[in-house]
């Protein structure tokens, strides 16, 4: 069991990430190459990205080098995950490669002494060698994650707006009550299992950087060194995917079919965040119809829908959120459907 211990200033200090972690996302997406656990939530881009990598000089790269370095549900080097992640790519690989090669050199002995290392891998600790992993790092991520940001970040800005719910109604502990099952808060400690690993925590008013993961199944993940800023991250919920503009297998209802005023409304309402029950009321209409002009919202690709127990909130996809843009921001898209 992974124990965090809270302060009264570590719950102050607790925050999301404002965008997908790029190195934690290359972990977990070279992890889901390890098991059939949860293939149906990534079935569309495990085809591709193999698709892509199959007998490629990368392909062999990721194969012989990426895989040995990230073994699934096991330890995997920190450094490999920096805070400077979740400012994108860039920052992420400058801090890979600005590593203190003592640690460099700590890490890999640990990796070898729980997963087994390849023999190369103690020529991390110098720069040429780390400059070519870096490099190698940001091949893949181009190759097999760039194509998906778009959905990566649609998801993470949904689980921000249902996180900024939770502190406005309930406060700090409500957030990290609602994180994912697998993760329980009981104050003043948030724990998770370690997968037989026994290890406490102790956030001591540096707070906790919450990392919600596109690519991250069913577990969380922790770093190991207690030195470094604490992170927890942990899986984004995963529904079975459905094509857009297709509903029970026929096509979907075109663009033009947004073109009225309830749906206009209701679009509006996801800019915050509405569950369809709010948004029902905002449009003046029942739930029942509620629902149905979200489901046109959501198959013209406008609005993506995610569900926690018995509620579904939904948000503004990229596309949504470029037409409410073009707007004049009075209600006047269009009058003909309601």
């Amino acid at each position: 069991m992974v124990r965090f211990h809270f302060t009264a200033e570590d719950l102050a200090r607790t925050r999301v990430v404002a965008a997908p972690h790029s190195l934690w996302e290359i972990a977990s997406s070279l992890h889901r190459f390890q098991t059939r656990k949860g293939r149906w939530a990534f079935a569309d881009w495990h085809r591709t990205a193999s698709a892509r990598l199959h007998g490629t000089e990368l392909g062999r790269a990721v194969r012989n080098v990426l895989l040995p370095l990230f073994p699934r549900a096991s330890y995997f080097p920190d450094f490999l995950t920096p805070m400077e992640g979740s400012e994108g790519l860039g920052h992420g690989l400058k801090a890979v490669l600005a590593t203190p090669p003592a640690q460099v050199t700590r890490e890999i002995t640990m990796l070898s002494d729980v997963a087994g290392a390849p023999g190369w891998a103690p020529l991390l600790a110098g720069h040429e060698m780390r400059s070519q992993l870096v490099e190698l790092l940001r091949a893949y991520y181009q190759a097999v994650i760039t194509p998906y940001e778009e959905r990566m970040r649609e998801c993470l800005e949904a689980e921000r707006v249902r996180h900024a719910r939770s502190l406005l109604d309930h406060g700090v502990e409500g957030l990290l009550s609602s994180l994912t099952p697998a993760v329980r808060w009981r104050h003043p400690v948030l724990e998770f299992d370690g997968g037989g690993t026994e290890r406490d925590v102790h956030l001591n008013g540096r707070g906790l950087l919450l990392v919600p993961s596109y690519f991250c199944w069913d577990m969380p993940v922790a770093l190991v060194d207690p030195g470094l800023p604490p992170v927890l991250m942990y899986p984004l919920l995963h529904e079975p995917a459905t094509a857009h503009n297709v509903v029970d297998g026929r096509p979907g209802p075109p663009l033009a079919a947004l073109l009225g005023h309830t749906r206009s409304v209701i679009l509006r309402a996801t800019a915050t965040g509405a569950t369809t029950t709010e948004a029902a009321r905002h449009a003046g209409v029942s739930a029942a119809t509620a629902t149905h002009h979200t489901t046109v919202l959501r198959d013209t690709g406008l609005i993506t829908s995610h569900r926690r127990a018995n509620t579904v909130l939904h948000t503004l996809t990229p596309l949504g959120a470029s037409l409410l843009r073009r707007g004049t921001g009075r209600d006047t898209v269009g009058q003909n459907a309601s």
